[in-house]
């Protein structure tokens, strides 16, 4: 078998027909059976056209392998996570692309307790199994469609984030893009219902199509924001919810159709549970940080900084026992949903937020994009994204009050901040600046640094 190219840092992803066909996801199943190894395995998957066809590849090498199959069917990835404790399973996987071109695909995996496999062994052990021989099937495995339990249980547990007699009558207009958060979306708000919130929604591109009529769902990318921005004005919400193809990270509009970056929601929701818990740990990642950090200190908690990327915060998350931990980049992650990201959670405390105040969304992110402006995330395609890196550091950092290796390179000076990082898996040097109360000062940050990169 030759290498699996199929297999990146954190997950597997890849082209269809040339990085991942049904042949290799059948031998990942039973790599994932034998290298953890797992006797009961929660296995769901997105809309995309290929992903039923995979997922029953997954599946047949799964049940090879001796294992019971959990069959979520139609899914988000946050559902695995859930089912796979729920379920009190070994391992979970989702079979999906998330945002990524129509023509690829990929996997989540998951170990027991819905903890991220570790790089250097976990997803290298199913790695070298899956290019290994085969052995004869074992047998013995069984596939059971736990759908509508695992759902019903999915909903009980992500409508106990929020109290339900505090949401006021908001309308919010929701679009899932056409991807997996449709009918999920429709559970919780029959569960809402069934409640007694007063909620109104007005849906958009709502129905799963692996065809992705209106474009594959990734709100992160601007071109992609003007239509739910528009719809969220037309509908005269409070304020509008999108998601991305597995619904694992959602991007939230305030009322005038102005997009609101990961970040400032990132500090919302930090408020939001240090009012719930007093003192508690927040974890954040390290690329725009000022605007947290007050907040966890206003609140009296204690902000605890992980490297970027879903496994490093959910370890940190686990390490600390942090309540609550987010990234700019739109995943939100929640202890008591067993430490795992969600995209559903977010705009539901965003409601229960707004309804306790009394005030708009977007008032109440004013004042913290006016104190903390940043630059968003900026993408430089560089040759020698290390080379880059270190001439930023020769000139910039014997100016810094701070510097910190956390994650690429930060420096903090008296009154702008920059995080520089490499890509895991382009050619990339990524930027971000913030600076206390200026945007100008941002401005000036990103020009200083983009003259330094040679970009």
């Amino acid at each position: 078998m030759p290498p699996l190219t199929c297999f990146k840092a954190y997950d597997i992803r890849g082209r269809l027909g040339r990085d991942l066909d049904e042949a290799i996801a059948h031998r990942i199943g039973r790599a994932f059976a034998e290298a953890l190894p797992a006797r009961r395995v929660v296995l769901g998957r997105d809309c995309r056209a290929s992903s039923a066809a995979l997922a029953q590849a997954v599946a047949r090498g799964l049940t090879e392998a001796g294992a019971e199959v959990l069959d979520l069917g139609l899914c988000g990835t946050e559902e695995m996570y859930f089912a796979t404790t729920h379920f009190a399973a070994d391992g979970g996987i989702a079979v999906t692309a998330s945002h990524n071109p129509i023509d690829w695909n990929g996997m989540k995996l998951v170990r027991a307790g819905s903890a991220p496999l570790d790089t250097a062994t976990g997803l290298a052990a199913i790695r070298a199994a899956a290019e290994a021989p085969l052995p004869p099937p074992r047998g013995g495995g069984s596939v059971r469609d736990v759908a509508a339990e695992a759902r019903a249980a999915y909903v009980a547990a992500v409508l106990r984030f929020v109290d339900v007699a505090a949401l006021r009558p908001l309308k919010i207009l929701v679009n899932a893009g056409n991807g997996a958060a449709g009918p999920t979306f429709d559970a919780l708000a029959d569960g809402l219902a069934a409640a007694g919130a007063a909620l109104a929604f007005e849906r958009m591109h709502h129905n799963p199509d692996g065809t992705f009529p209106n474009g594959i769902p990734n709100p992160l990318l601007p071109e992609n924001q003007p239509a739910t921005a528009a719809a969220v004005v037309a509908a005269g919400a409070d304020f509008g919810v999108a998601w991305d193809g597995d619904f694992d990270r959602c991007f939230l509009f305030d009322h005038a159709g102005r997009f609101i970056p990961g970040e400032y929601i990132v500090g919302l929701l930090a408020e939001a549970f240090l009012e719930k818990e007093p003192g508690a740990a927040i974890v954040h990642d390290p690329r725009v940080v000022w605007n947290t950090l007050d907040i966890v200190a206003r609140g009296g908690g204690r902000a605890v900084q992980s490297r970027t990327g879903h496994a490093f915060l959910k370890a940190a998350m686990r390490a600390s026992g942090a309540v609550y931990g987010g990234e700019m980049s739109a995943h939100h992650y929640f202890r008591d949903f067993v430490h795992c990201d969600s995209g559903m959670i977010p705009w539901l405390l965003v409601a229960e937020l707004v309804s306790r105040r009394g005030r708009p969304l977007a008032d109440l992110v004013a004042a913290r994009r006016a104190a903390f402006p940043s630059s968003g995330e900026i993408n430089f395609d560089l040759p020698d994204p290390a080379a880059a890196i270190a001439r930023v550091a020769a000139a910039l950092a014997p100016e810094a009050l701070a510097e910190d290796r956390t994650d690429g390179l930060s420096l903090a000076f008296a009154d702008w901040r920059l995080n520089l990082r490499p890509s895991n898996t382009e050619p990339l040097v990524r930027l971000n600046v913030e600076a206390r109360g200026s945007a100008a000062r941002v401005a000036e940050g990103v020009a200083r640094v983009r003259a330094l990169l040679g970009a």
